[in-house]
């Protein structure tokens, strides 16, 4: 069953519809390998045993009598445990969470996977309520990276990179508000989709920033991120904001290569602050994309502050009552902040909406001359864990707040990204970031795909060590 852990979904639908392997061999390997890796990775909250055997046993049966049981048929997937999952408690990484009832019905996306043939395995770890690049959790705990325990996996979706990474499930659900989805996918070398803001549906997710917060996805393969978005896509009145465009099926252009697409490495901001080696690797990926035209995005520091003030500001609004009544159930990281956000003037929060429909002007100026511009995923490889300071381009400071410093000023107007994974040998892994004008999912997937195809990228599966 080693062979598992190394395969993508589709792989793994394939030879389950074709009775190569049944899906509950699948499931008990599967299940078999996240008992193993528990002590060491800590990546599950929650572990549906049962249930997901249970739904093995019925794809195999649905197989055997000649139907048709989904694109993902017998796949395991778990999410981040913000996702509401039918049956059990919603605790988006917190203490506090623990004492609402369980979740009445999945999460959207979560249903749409099930209604695909892919199988719950469980709920992963997090920062509390979504807080955080680092998933060091001071009531459930701090999720390794697979690549070297001793360090952090990322944040906030730290449990579904590492279970991806660590071949423990091929696919997983996360949410990205500042680089949540990318942070993580960088550090533990996968590949991780923040579509477009509004794009897929967040109902039945456990907000941090309703203005900023976006769902995605972690995978060993660009296919398996196209064929995700294409079944997560699709208008959904349980969620106001999901956006009512027609579903545009991203995974049949993937293989269309990058012909007729301009791209651009993007300067200033993005080109500063970081290890040499992320702007190395960005070098990298714009050769072999023929990348040769340069770009900035103008006053992105002022991009990154505005994501920052708005975060804290919905977060401690969120949380006001809370925070009044049970700051001591507050994992301590993520409480302080939220107290400050309730403390920031109203003004901050409506110049920094001002500033946000500027920056999205400027933005989108400059993707009439562009179609993608490439940035580093984060300004170094991933910290040890209880890492407090770090020093970069000579200057000293915080880690935590820091690991967004190239994804914030994107999450802020909502663009499409795709981080892909660029695997050093001897060395930790790192990420590039590949951008679209919004609803441009199916260019970043398309490039993502050329490099894998050159070899240029690739997800790694690697035992926890």
């Amino acid at each position: 069953m080693s062979s598992i852990s190394s395969t993508d979904a589709i792989a793994t639908a394939t030879a389950i519809r074709e009775r190569r392997i049944s899906a509950v061999e699948v499931m008990r390997a599967t299940l078999e390998q996240i008992a193993a890796t528990h002590e060491t990775l800590n990546c599950f909250t929650d572990v549906l045993s049962e249930q997901a055997l249970k739904q093995a046993e019925r794809v195999d049966q649905s197989i055997a009598q000649g139907e048709q049981p989904g694109a993902l048929a017998g796949v395991p997937f778990a999410v981040k445990n913000l996702f509401d999952v039918k049956g059990i408690v919603t605790l988006a990484g917190s203490k506090i969470n623990r004492d609402n009832p369980p979740a009445v019905q999945d999460a959207t996306a979560v249903a749409k996977l099930r209604q695909a043939g892919a199988i719950l395995v469980g709920t992963l770890n997090m920062d509390e309520y979504a807080y955080g690049f680092v998933t060091e959790n001071s009531h459930y705990g701090v999720t390794h990276n697979p690549h070297d325990v001793q360090r952090v996996a990322g944040g906030s979706s730290g449990g579904s990179a590492a279970s991806v990474a660590a071949g423990l499930v091929p696919l997983t659900l996360g949410s990205d508000t500042n680089g949540s989805i990318r942070v993580p996918a960088a550090f533990c070398g996968v590949f991780g989709l923040k579509p477009t803001y509004g794009r897929l549906s967040r109902a039945g997710v456990y907000l941090l920033a309703a203005s900023l917060d976006h769902i995605g996805s972690f995978a060993r393969s660009v296919r398996d991120l196209a064929l995700t978005f294409d079944l997560l896509q699709g208008e959904d009145l349980r969620d106001p904001i999901c956006t009512p465009l027609p579903p545009e099926p991203c995974f049949p252009q993937i293989d269309q290569g990058i012909q007729g697409l301009r791209i651009a490495v993007a300067e200033g901001y993005f080109a500063e602050g970081g290890e040499p080696e992320v702007f190395a690797a960005v070098e990298q990926v714009a050769q072999a994309l023929g990348a040769t035209q340069r770009v900035i995005l103008p006053e992105s520091d002022r991009a990154r502050a505005a994501a920052y003030v708005m975060t804290a500001s919905e977060g401690g609004n969120l949380h006001f009552e809370r925070l009044k009544t049970r700051p001591q159930d507050f994992d301590p990281a993520t409480r302080d902040r939220f107290l400050a956000g309730t403390m920031i003037p109203n003004t901050w929060y409506v110049q920094s909406q001002r500033f946000r429909q500027w920056y999205r002007h400027q933005v989108r100026e400059l993707f009439q001359k562009v179609d993608l511009i490439l940035a580093p995923t984060t300004p170094c490889a991933a910290p040890l864990i209880g890492q407090t300071t770090m020093v970069l381009n000579g200057e000293t400071m915080l880690v935590r707040p820091n690991l967004g410093l190239y994804t914030q000023p994107l999450s802020l107007i909502g663009l499409p990204v795709v981080s892909v994974p660029i695997q050093r040998p001897n060395a930790l892994p790192l990420g590039v970031q590949i951008i679209a004008a919004p609803y441009r999912e199916a260019w970043v997937l398309r490039a993502a795909a050329h490099l894998e195809a050159q070899g240029i990228v690739a997800a790694s599966v690697r035992s926890p060590s």
